[in-house]
This record gives structure tokens, sequence and C-alpha cells, in this order.
């Protein structure tokens, strides 16, 4: 009879356990956009072709006030990603606990169905830098890296996202390619990817700009498709270089290019629908922008289900 109860009680205590843990439902395998509060009135008013949102983790760190309450009112609507810009994974240095303790407070109260975070560093010392700065591709700074990953997972309760960075210089001391320090990270973490479609653009047309095309998709064949839970497309800017080569900067201040939009076309095609975010962070327009760019990518999604659909219809026949 003790043996029974202690079973029941253990099988009680692993509901509640499970019941304490229980998080929001995961990203919809449809479009979402980058929050910002000054559109939260249009979205009142028209969401159609928008059916989740993301907020910069940083920007909702306080105890409360009006920017908090309004992510509170939309969090009832809209599942939410939430995405780091602060952490400084890539920094040699410790992470900043008091940041870790204040990011756990955050998720904690806004439970979002994903967290990510850049593959970048943005510290040195008491320094920050307003900036997602990069890192050679190492051993020694893959082992940094996996650590602070892990004491990051660890710390959340939580698998997170990694996001892959957009470059501008390569380091002579790199002891591996990008593709293959991002999946090793994975691979050794077990934290998932977000594919930033418009990094990977523009990174390759930095670095190889008379094949940017294929050499994107190169890369894009080289990353663990099956790891990639949320995408971002974003827009970019045109500078040149002080040898007045093209330079491309991952800016976000403009709508999605037209070859992004084909390498995200390729990407779903061929791996699946995932979680899609329009990313526009700075000269911020209208909310019938971003909503025209989300509608956009849902045609894609439904087009791409549309045919996926025909022919498994047709393989049956």
């Amino acid at each position: 009879m003790s043996r029974l109860r202690t079973n029941i009680n253990n099988a009680i205590n692993t509901i509640i356990n499970n019941n304490d843990k229980q998080t929001k439902p995961d990203l919809p395998k449809a479009v979402g956009v980058g929050f910002k509060p000054q559109h939260l009135p249009a979205i009142a008013k028209d969401s159609n072709g928008v059916n989740w949102f993301e907020i910069h983790a940083e920007n909702y760190m306080v105890d409360g006030g009006p920017r908090k309450a309004m992510l509170e009112q939309l969090a009832m609507d809209f599942p939410i990603s939430c995405h780091g810009v602060g952490l400084s994974i890539g920094a040699p240095q410790a992470l900043d606990r008091n940041h870790l303790k204040r990011l756990v407070s955050l998720l904690n109260w806004l439970q979002p169905a994903m967290f990510s975070e850049h593959l970048a560093w943005s510290t040195h010392g008491d320094t920050f830098y307003n900036d997602l700065l990069p890192m050679p591709y190492t051993k020694p700074v893959l082992e940094q890296v996996i650590a602070h990953i892990d004491q990051v997972q660890d710390t959340l309760k939580r698998q997170i996202l990694i996001e892959n960075p957009s470059t501008y210089i390569l380091f002579a001391e790199h002891d591996m390619t990008e593709t293959d320090f991002i999946n090793a990270i994975i691979r050794r973490t077990g934290c998932g990817l977000l594919l930033d479609i418009n990094n990977v653009f523009v990174s390759t047309c930095n670095h190889n700009p008379h094949n940017h095309y294929q050499s994107a998709r190169e890369y894009l064949a080289q990353l663990p498709m099956k790891s990639v839970f949320e995408i971002h497309l974003g827009g970019h800017s045109v500078d040149k270089d002080a040898a007045g080569s093209l330079l491309l900067i991952d800016s976000h201040n403009d709508a999605v290019a037209d070859p992004v939009w084909q390498l995200y076309k390729d990407v779903i095609s061929t791996h699946g629908i995932k979680p899609t975010l329009i990313e526009w962070d700075n000269d911020v327009p209208e909310w019938h922008i971003l909503q025209r760019d989300a509608i956009k990518a849902n045609v894609m999604i439904t087009h791409i289900q549309d045919r996926t659909l025909n022919y498994e219809q047709h393989a049956l026949a």
C-alpha cells in the first residue's frame, strides 16, 4: 500500500510540475512581424496576414510601465517570440549574470513561444557596444561559445535559438567555416537555429560579390535545416567600402530585397514551412507596409503548401 501511495504521489507531482513548466503554444508555421509599440492601434484594427509577433528582450526588462502593458495586451492575442540582442554570447568574458537574471524574470512572466540570440559579441570589460560584432571561427572560440550557450539554456531552462550573423570581414585565423562552426554549436549544445536569410545574402555578397547567389545557396545547403525553428527576412542597405567595392549592410531599414525573397522560396520549397518573421527595425514605416510584406510571405507559403498537397494527391492516385 505504501508503494502504491508513493507511486500515486509521484504521478501527481509529475502532473503539477508539467503544468508549472507549460508554456504558450509554439510559433505557428506562418508569418510574424517585429512588434513596434506605435503600431498597436493599427494592429488592433487589422492584423490580417500576421500570425505572431517578435520583441527584443532588452526593451522589456522593466518592472512595469506602458511598454510592458502593451506587450501584455499583445500576448493575449498572439504567440510571441523573444529575441535577445545583449547577451554577448561570443565574448571571451563571462556572461553578465545580472542581465541573465533580468532575462529569466522577463521570460517567466511572458512565457514566449521562442527565445533567440545572436552569434556575436557586444561587450568588452565594462563597455557595451551597441552592435553585433563578429568573432573568429577557431576551436577556442567554439568552446567558449558552447559554454555560454550551455549556461544560458541551463539558466533559462529552455532551448534557445542562435542566429547566423551578417559579416563584413573575414578573420585570417579561422579554423573552420561559419557553417561548420554553427553545426558544431548545435550538435553539442542542442540549441536550435534562427535562420536569417538576409544575413546570408549580405555576407555572401560582401565576401563573394561575383558569384553571391550561388554562394548563398551553397551556404544554406551546409546548414542543419532540421534545427531551423524560425526564419528572419529583413531589408539591407547598399554602401561601398574604402576601396569602392560594393558593401551590403544588414540595416533592417527597408523592404525585403527580391534575391532574399527568392532564397526564402528556395528554402521553404526544399525544407518545408518555418515560422517566418518580417524584420524592420530602423526607419520603421507605417503598419500597412509591414503587413504587405507579411502577406507576401504568406502567399509564398500558401503556394508551397498547395503545390505539396497536389503532389501528394497525385502520388496517391
